[in-house]
């Protein structure tokens, strides 16, 4: 995945006219405006998913919409939050709140031992 990489755009064209007379020696204003969306992964986590229930990895997400302006992005007009299953691909809208709360909250399981590690050491057969 891309950091920070747009995925969408969204491009308007509108003339104006500035004056409503029929000169012809005026020229028309063209103004090109849309939407860019950037998509931004701000971590990876290892949750218990609320589709299938295993405990998995999921990535953190935000999503940001810019207004541009002759294609230069000036302002975001929309951000949202989302987490997403490495396993089944179920993906989760959260606040901004709770994003916050999960980048800052150390992961893992209770016991102090991470999902994702074994409980005990692996040994190969016949080794």
């Amino acid at each position: 995945m891309r950091r920070g990489g747009g995925i969408c755009e969204k491009i308007s064209v509108s003339v104006f006219h500035p004056a409503a007379d029929t000169d012809p020696r005026r020229a028309d204003l063209v103004i090109i405006f849309g939407t860019k969306g950037y998509l931004y992964q701000l971590a990876i986590l290892t949750l218990v998913c609320g589709g299938c229930g295993n405990p998995a990895a999921h990535t953190l997400r935000k999503r940001v919409v810019k207004f541009t302006l002759f294609f230069v992005p000036l302002f975001p007009i929309s951000t949202r939050y989302a987490t997403q299953c490495t396993f089944c691909g179920t993906e989760q809208k959260i606040t901004k709140e709770q994003a916050e709360q999960l980048q800052t909250q150390p992961t893992g399981a209770p016991g102090g031992r991470p999902y994702g590690q074994p409980q005990q050491p692996h040994q190969h057969p016949g080794a």
